[in-house]
């Protein structure tokens, strides 16, 4: 191959490893095992890419800066209308103003003013961000799952007591549903337990966490359930049929429309005979 070619050929794909099928032992709240769960390998038997975690992560923390730092110009400083000192005579450096940058208790040049720092960031790029993460954490073994939480009212000893029958140390991610407000309330005054819904999930949120805990209604099980919320996901199929069925009314109209139009052209045709 010679020089040429190399240059021409391009960037070289790198060749991923086939997504790895990984279990999570499901239990209660209590503490009891009740058996063991394959989890989506699409989302849990990834391998990390860090290229893209290092981008997204990046642009996250970016985007949580208030970015409301500012400084005053000599035009935004007060005062300075006067010349310091005659022009010339006193042996120093002319002066128009005693606001001049260079000057103590003068403007700042070149300083911050506020501005944003997002970045724009590809959906793609988002989704393959979380998906690594949730990856890395499956396959460090930092993946709970809880059958339902089950209280009736917020109590924060049992959300300390669930986390230490499940023997989760560290700082804990527990992903809830939106209607579970109870748990998110138990949850509320814990210092190393931290909430979000599964609508909410970030790459940033899963690499800061020493567990992710997962009930029956939050764990995923595709990678499509991160664009549209659980509640959204079963909209989705419910509508899907309301379609199928809109479709199949159509179709019954356009054939009896059918009907009706050859009806019409046979008595065409026999008043014309009449005739």
């Amino acid at each position: 191959m010679t020089m040429a070619d190399a240059v021409l050929r391009g960037p070289v794909k790198k060749e991923r490893a086939a997504p790895v099928t990984r279990s999570v032992t499901r239990r209660s709240v209590a503490g009891q095992d009740l058996g063991q769960v394959d989890l989506e390998p699409t989302i849990f038997g990834l391998e990390p890419n860090r290229a893209v975690l290092h981008q997204v992560v990046t642009a996250q923390l970016a985007a949580a800066r208030s970015g409301s730092q500012s400084t005053k110009t000599r035009a935004e400083v007060r005062g300075g209308g006067a010349k310091p000192f005659s022009q010339k005579g006193t042996g120093r450096a002319r002066q128009g103003s005693s606001r001049s940058p260079s000057m103590i208790g003068g403007g700042v040049a070149l300083g911050p003013k506020p501005r944003s720092y997002r970045q724009h960031t590809p959906k793609k790029m988002i989704r393959l961000a979380l998906l690594s993460a949730l990856s890395d954490r499956a396959a460090l073994g930092r993946v709970a799952l809880v059958d339902t939480w089950g209280w009736e009212d917020p109590r924060t000893k049992d959300a300390v007591a669930a986390l230490s029958t499940l023997k989760l140390g560290g700082r804990v991610l527990v992903v809830l549903a939106d209607e579970e407000t109870v748990a998110r309330r138990s949850f509320a005054n814990l210092p190393n337990a931290h909430t979000a819904s599964f609508g909410e999930l970030s790459a940033h949120d899963v690499l800061r966490s020493d567990w992710i805990l997962f009930s029956d209604r939050t764990l995923p099980g595709s990678p499509a359930d991160f664009s549209t919320g659980l509640a959204e996901v079963e909209g989705a199929a419910d509508d899907v049929g309301a379609v199928g069925a809109t479709t199949e009314q159509a179709d019954g109209t356009t054939d009896q429309a059918g009907d009706t139009t050859d009806q019409a052209g046979d008595t065409t045709e026999e008043a014309a005979t009449d005739a």
